[in-house]
């Protein structure tokens, strides 16, 4: 999934929130813990085309909490997981230069057992999503690359690959499978109990592991800032684990209020947010995720859609950029909401893409994006709130320390 602890996104919540009520109830498709979340109490809303809990009754503010001290598992089943494996007579550099042809991200290079965060480019130097791969034998144990997509995005995303590149690969959408977070301190001590190998994983490490729960694919890595883990399990016992992984004193459930609060404080983007067609990973501030290998004057640099676009910004810098924003009052900026270099508010300079109150920074905290030449942390600017302007200072990101396993 980084300077992988810079930033990276995930389906985007708001999105889900603006469903009809058609797709609130008869269309949304449950997960394997639909019945859990239930017996828990959870507060069932749609979420990229999901019925998914957004809080439980702890609460949103002691859940956010509770992942920052302890350990909280969430439901992330809605995310798309897909094997990448080569044609018959074909190896996994070919896999690796195939996904090249659409991501910035040097896959060839990446070690076996590991993982990346990458993301799908558009001819005009967008984001069509951003997704995780790791390079790792399957459960057979044949050379592959695991990939986990956005929710809202994995038929898109499939359809995308299969028409560029499905003629060089094997391309499997799983759709027998779970997927569990489980985030926090106490993260590797709960796992550990029932796949003691986990102990000896580092940030953004990948692997297989038998239990008693049952085989897993695990990777240590999350969307919280914090040390975690994402586990793929078989759906017929995805249940069975996350009760286990319940009964330690340090875990409770999580909702997606805490997980949009968490990695808002962590600096995370949210796609549909904070990425989209229109954003450029150079506006993103994702460059840290492009590779040396794919740059100007790299071994292969280049060859993904938007190049073109892209090497310019490289180049030159952006005409904008994302930043942190930290509003000076009480209040939180909520998008959309514009941005304006003066208090008048007379010609806006950028926009609010994520906003919402901090817990563990303690008040209000933003994402947006700024001209780049007023992106500097500190610096002033006006959000137009009910037509009043209200004072806003850039901030660097996270605004909370990340705190991942190296």
């Amino acid at each position: 999934m980084r300077n992988p602890s810079k930033g990276f996104g995930r389906c985007c919540l708001e999105g889900a929130r603006s469903m009809s009520s058609a797709q609130q109830t008869s269309d949304l498709k449950t997960t394997p813990l639909y019945d859990l979340h239930q017996e828990l109490g959870g507060k069932m809303v749609p979420f990229a085309g999901y019925s998914l809990p957004v809080q439980y009754p702890l609460g949103v503010l002691k859940e956010h909490l509770w992942v920052r001290q302890s350990a909280g598992l969430f439901d992330v089943s809605h995310m798309g997981q897909i094997w990448l494996r080569p044609k018959a007579g074909g190896s996994l550099d070919d896999v690796c230069l195939a996904l090249e042809s659409l991501v910035p991200q040097d896959i060839l290079g990446l070690r076996v057992g590991r993982q990346r965060y990458a993301f799908f480019t558009n001819e005009a130097g967008g984001l069509r999503d951003d997704l995780m791969v790791a390079k790792t034998p399957d459960a057979s144990g044949q050379d592959a690359l695991f990939l986990v997509v956005n929710g809202a995005c994995k038929a898109e995303d499939l359809a995308h690959m299969q028409a560029e590149i499905g003629g060089r690969v094997d391309i499997e959408m799983l759709d027998g499978r779970a997927l569990l977070a489980l985030q926090g301190p106490a993260a590797e001590a709960a796992l550990a109990a029932h796949y003691p190998g986990v102990v000896d994983m580092t940030f953004m490490q990948v692997g297989h592991f038998d239990g008693p729960l049952g085989a897993v694919f695990i990777s240590r890595s999350g969307y919280s800032g914090e040390d975690g883990f994402e586990i793929s399990v078989a759906a017929d016992q995805a249940e069975a684990l996350a009760r286990a992984l319940l009964a330690h004193d340090a875990v409770e459930p999580i909702g997606l209020g805490a997980r949009d609060s968490l990695r808002l404080e962590a600096g995370l983007c949210l796609y549909g947010n904070d990425l989209d067609p229109s954003t450029s990973p150079v506006e993103a501030d994702l460059v840290w995720g492009m590779q040396k290998a794919r740059k100007a004057g790299g071994a292969r640099e280049g060859g993904y859609p938007g190049w073109s676009v892209i090497a310019p910004q490289l180049a030159d810098g952006p005409a904008v950029k994302r930043v942190g924003l930290k509003p000076e009052g009480r209040a939180p900026l909520r998008p959309p909401i514009d941005l304006f270099a003066v208090e008048a508010l007379s010609q806006p300079i950028g926009r609010v893409t994520s906003g919402g109150f901090g817990p563990s920074a303690e008040g209000p905290v933003a994402m947006g994006y700024v001209s780049a030449q007023l992106a500097q942390p500190g610096q002033r600017l006006y959000a137009s709130q009910r037509n009043k302007a209200m004072p806003v200072l850039v901030a660097a990101l996270p605004f909370v320390s990340q705190r991942y396993k190296r």
